[in-house]
């Protein structure tokens, strides 16, 4: 077509379908495993898309904040869908991007030569914990309110600058107008652009050195007279039409969410913040929103306050060092030794074990539970080293199996 050729001459659009959908070769062994990455990103529209309708009627003031929620879920035309869409796509983005990461670990995708792709994903989850935080306090409820002075501060536990920190984040000596003004600032402008940017270098950095598989064989050493890997087939249109199997089963599970239960007993939307925001009333029990829990579980198992803080910070930090930490030479669990699959099974029943315990009371026994999971979520990455170097892996296949 003209118009394309006119377009191509100027843009280079054909170039970049090629690039990354009907020339980008992928493995022919994905399993149900790698939706999420495709479902990540269709709920980052989703987000931004609900987030552009909520701003044209939300109030960033603590006088009218509360009641703009309100308008919106009673007097807006369909306000009340925008805002639960919203609403349920936070945690529904926490769901995926969880058992995104879960299968980068469990098929070694963090290895050589796939390192910066970790970075970048590990960066983009982190730009997402603080775009969801600066959301939480929008609302302007009870929890939001209270959660955010907590949080905030424990900067103010940091030697030396913690007070002045705390202050520069909240903008004033308390959770005020000047805060709720800076985090919608933050949460509508300057983290989703800094998300975007994450997003495409992610997708780049994966694109140039190649997807991996649930096998952790490199397809690009076995290629036919064209270049093409021999066990690699087009993501556009085989897995392009593939993922649209998994899309329609995770809107069939959102939508019973959204329509049925918006609140989910309480783990996505918290009664408290049902509430305008009082200063003069704490909340009997304050918990962040369940995808931050294990991390305010460590923080709560710690006795001293300066400690505390820096074990929640080295929880999410160590992530950032698995590639180095991973001593195996194999990727793939699937030809793991038993000693990394049994970390990885701990590791994974700790974390749970820290989410349902940020969400407790820090009475004596569960502290004392939130003291010994948090050894074990530790210790999966301190004792990585050694336990990788003395797996007895299996052999890997030349090509990849099919399976």
């Amino acid at each position: 077509m003209r118009l394309i050729e006119w377009i191509d001459a100027r843009f280079p659009a054909t170039k970049f379908v090629k690039a990354h959908l009907s020339e980008y070769y992928a493995p022919r062994n994905f399993n149900f495993w790698y939706y999420f990455g495709f479902l990540a990103l269709i709920i980052l529209i989703l987000q931004i898309v609900t987030g552009i309708f909520l701003t044209m009627h939300y109030k960033p003031d603590t006088a009218l904040a509360f009641a703009s929620v309100e308008y919106i879920m009673r007097d807006v035309p369909w306000g009340w869908l925008i805002r639960y869409l919203h609403s349920t796509g936070a945690s529904a983005f926490f769901v995926v991007i969880y058992l995104h990461m879960f299968r980068g670990i469990l098929y070694g995708s963090y290895k050589e030569p796939r390192e910066l792709v970790w970075i970048f994903g590990m960066l983009i989850y982190l730009t997402l914990m603080a775009e969801a935080f600066m959301g939480y306090l929008l609302p302007w409820g009870q929890m939001s309110f209270w959660g955010a002075q907590v949080i905030i501060s424990l900067f103010g536990a940091i030697p030396y600058i913690g007070e002045g920190l705390a202050l520069w984040i909240r903008g004033d000596f308390v959770v005020a107008d000047a805060t709720l003004n800076r985090f919608f600032a933050f949460h509508v402008i300057a983290l989703p652009l800094v998300l975007l940017a994450l997003v495409v270098a992610h997708i780049t950095a994966l694109h140039e050195v190649g997807s991996n598989n649930p096998d952790g064989v490199d397809i690009k050493k076995t290629k036919d007279e064209q270049g093409i890997p021999l066990d690699g087939i087009a993501f556009h249109p085989y897995y392009s039409s593939k993922d649209l199997v998994g899309l329609i089963v995770f809107l069939f599970i959102f939508s019973l969410i959204l329509f049925y239960m918006p609140e989910f007993g309480g783990w996505f939307l918290e009664k408290d913040n049902f509430i305008p925001a009082n200063p003069l009333q704490t909340p009997e029990h304050i918990v962040p929103l369940w995808y931050f829990t294990p991390f305010y579980a460590i923080l709560r198992a710690v006795p001293d306050k300066l400690f505390g803080v820096m074990a929640m910070g080295g929880a999410i930090v160590v992530l950032f060092l698995i590639p180095w930490l991973d001593r195996s030479p194999v990727r793939s669990i699937r030809y793991r030794g038993p000693l990394f699959r049994i970390a990885l099974s701990v590791f994974t029943i700790s974390f749970l074990a820290l989410g349902y315990l940020g969400t407790q009371p820090a009475t004596g026994l569960y502290t004392s539970l939130a003291q010994f999971f948090s050894v074990l979520y530790f210790s999966f990455f301190i004792l990585m080293p050694i336990y990788t170097s003395l797996d007895k892996d299996q052999p890997v296949p030349e090509r990849v199996t099919g399976k």
